[in-house]
This record gives C-alpha cells, sequence and structure tokens, in this order.
C-alpha cells in the first residue's frame, strides 16, 4: 500500500483512482463493508483504490480536549487498511487552511487536481467543507457536471445498532470486549514499542513492558486480561491502562504490560497486545505494599481467566467427539 502525506506529494502517476473519504477510525466491520465496496467499484473502473483520511482527525482539531479517544493510532490504521486490501491511502494534514476551503474548493483541489477521481464512494449524510455546508447532492450535483461518479455506502448494523466507532467506544468503557470485538471484526488491540520506565515493577516482583500510547486520551482505563504477541508467540497477561495515581500520576496514559512466566528483556521490540476483559479500575493505594498485593491478586484473577478459558475448550472439544 501507498502512502501519500499531502496533497502537494501528489504525482500524475496518482491521477485516475476510484476514492472514499473517512476518519475510518477502528477500522470495523462497518468500515470493512465501505472498503469491498470501494475495492469492487475501483475494479469495475479497472483503477487503484485511495482513501482519503485527515491528521489530526477534524473532531480533534476543533476540540482536541473534549474529542473523543481514538481507537488506532495512524500506524496501526494504515495497517488496518493495508490489510482490508487498499492501495492507496492520502493523508492530509487538517489546519486552519484546511478548515477554510469550501466545498466546492475541497472537490476541485482534492478529488479533482489532485486524485482525478473517476468515482467516490461516501455515505450519503457524508458532510465536508467549511461550516460542514458540503453534502452527498453537492457531490452527485458536481459529479454530474465534472464527470465522476458517487455511490453511497452501505451501513452495517448488528443487534439492531448501527456499528460504529461510536458505539465500539461504548462498548469497550462498559468493558464489554466480546460485542466490541464482534463490531470489530477481532479483538480491541494496541501495538506499540516496549519502553524504558522507573522499573518498580520490577522491584514489587511484577515486571511490566510499558508502552506508550501517544494518544491523548485512551479509549480503556483500568487492569485487563490481555494476550501479546511478541516475535511471533502468543503470551497470557494482564495489563494496566492509566496515569498511575500510587505512584504520583502521569501526564498521558500509559499501557503496563505483565506477561505470565515470562522474563525475556524486549525492550524496544514491538509488541501487539490484544484485551479481553476488565478486572477493575485503576485506583490509588495508599502504599506500596498494598500496590503489590492488588497486582498478585490481578495476576491470580487473570490466570484463572484463562484457565476457565482452557477447559471451557476442551469440554467443547470432548463433546464434539463424543
Amino acid at each position: 500500500m501507498q502512502l501519500i502525506r499531502g496533497l502537494h506529494n501528489l504525482r500524475a502517476s496518482h491521477r485516475g483512482s476510484v476514492a472514499t473519504i473517512g476518519t475510518f477510525d477502528g477500522v470495523h466491520l462497518g468500515h470493512q463493508a465501505i472498503l469491498r465496496q470501494l475495492a469492487e467499484v475501483a475494479v469495475r473502473h479497472g483503477l487503484p483504490s485511495v482513501v482519503i483520511v485527515f491528521e489530526p482527525q477534524p473532531h480533534e482539531y476543533f476540540a482536541r480536549h473534549e474529542a473523543p479517544a481514538r481507537l488506532m493510532r495512524l500506524r496501526e490504521k494504515l495497517i488496518a487498511l493495508e490489510r482490508a486490501g487498499v492501495e492507496r491511502v492520502l493523508c492530509l494534514q487538517f489546519n486552519e487552511a484546511f478548515r477554510r476551503l469550501s466545498a466546492d474548493e475541497f472537490v476541485s483541489q482534492v478529488l479533482l487536481d489532485g486524485l482525478g477521481i473517476k468515482h467516490l464512494v461516501v455515505g450519503d449524510d457524508f458532510r465536508f467543507g467549511c461550516d460542514r455546508r458540503g453534502d452527498f447532492a453537492l457531490l452527485r450535483a458536481m459529479g454530474k457536471r465534472e464527470g465522476f461518479g458517487v455511490t453511497d455506502t452501505c451501513t452495517l448494523t448488528m443487534q439492531g445498532e448501527r456499528i460504529s466507532s461510536t458505539r465500539i467506544r461504548e462498548l469497550l468503557a462498559a468493558g464489554d470486549f466480546i460485542r466490541a470485538e464482534a463490531c470489530l471484526g477481532r479483538p480491541f488491540t494496541v501495538t506499540g514499542r516496549v519502553d524504558h520506565g522507573r522499573k518498580l515493577g520490577r522491584e514489587l516482583g511484577v515486571p511490566t513492558a510499558n508502552i506508550r500510547l501517544k494518544r491523548f486520551r485512551s479509549p480503556l482505563a483500568g487492569v485487563f486480561v490481555i494476550s501479546a504477541l511478541v516475535a511471533g508467540r502468543r503470551y497470557h497477561g494482564v495489563a494496566n491502562v492509566g496515569v498511575k495515581p500510587t505512584l504520583g500520576g502521569a501526564q498521558e496514559p500509559l499501557l503496563e504490560v505483565h506477561l505470565f512466566d515470562f522474563e525475556r528483556d524486549i525492550y524496544g521490540w514491538p509488541v501487539e497486545v490484544h484485551f479481553h476483559a476488565k478486572l477493575r479500575e485503576e485506583q490509588r493505594f495508599a502504599s506500596l505494599d498494598a500496590l503489590k498485593a492488588q497486582l498478585h491478586e490481578d495476576i491470580r484473577r487473570g490466570r484463572g481467566f484463562f484457565a476457565a478459558l482452557d477447559a471451557n475448550t476442551d469440554r467443547v472439544l470432548t463433546n464434539d467427539h463424543e
């Protein structure tokens, strides 16, 4: 997949494409349906598929402190889009100059002069341009005038509810990882490289791999049962997402992962963390001894979660062969 950062990096070879536009936060099943629709139209036209995204995301630009927590960082999003078969991603910087573009200017500068699109796939509730004055009807009218087609996207529902990034955030906040996974089409995952910390966990007998989330807000907070992929091998463990209130607090959320029966030095290594269940909220403890006792209780419960999971799996397999 080719990543193009900014209109200034578009070349003549990039002209002629089928495009869609959105934040694609989470690249959930609803997004994946759109991407399949995009790919089908691209194949019909014999042109590459392009996804247009923005950094920062528009709602983050307008209200950073009130913006919803991201489900994934840009790098994670790009990996997910590539796995979904997207051929190109145009990442546009959302700044004041971009905000001021009228709907007509957006179509002219980005879609026509920049990408030379032949077809656009967007939702019929899509709004764009300064003050969100552009809509689906305007796109249809401009497409008819300028010679590009416009198709509205399908809406995917589950149990009568629309699959959306907002809904997945709500499920994660409620600790409902089963339904969040169903909406995502995979477990909720955070990836990153292991960074150096204060190494206090090792002193407490609970060594952790620290992963900086690199986002202002996290969709998760608390202590969780997790599994982690390290160098192609999966390990079970528990993890804390938060600001470490007992240890004086941190300026931004941090992911601290403790892997069961794991003693390797993995500083600088990439780790993929899958979340399975919530154990408790993050809390401030009166002493390090109290914190240590709770950490070992978290580990006991985490091991119990996987033991019960293995027992259920064995029971299913046994019943299948009876």
